[in-house]
């Protein structure tokens, strides 16, 4: 079967090759070149042992209310923290909303 290779360093592998691996979007394969430059690829299979931690254990202390707002409140104060003005900008600032 033939690939070609886009301007950007692409391919797209042929469907039959794709459906016989059970390839979609967001498969992994690893390529390793080997001595004689042949391109070697394997299909990288999802492992259980790549997810271990992301879950916290049923035994740990769900946080407070308070420790919940708290953690927003710190992000959306960092989120939409505004430039400080100079003195000067500040004081034409003022004087442009009176004149509203």
């Amino acid at each position: 079967m033939l690939a070609t290779l886009t301007t950007k360093g692409q391919i797209t592998l042929p469907k039959a090759i794709r459906d016989k691996l059970g390839l979609d979007a967001g498969s992994q394969i690893n390529f390793e070149l080997l001595a004689d430059d042949t391109i070697q690829a394997r299909v990288l299979r999802p492992d259980a042992r790549n997810v271990r931690g992301i879950l916290r254990s049923p035994l740990a202390a769900a946080p407070s209310i308070e420790a919940i707002d708290d953690a927003i409140a710190s992000h959306l104060a960092g989120k939409h923290v505004r430039p400080a003005l100079s003195s000067s900008a500040s004081k034409a600032r003022k004087a442009s909303s009176g004149r509203r």
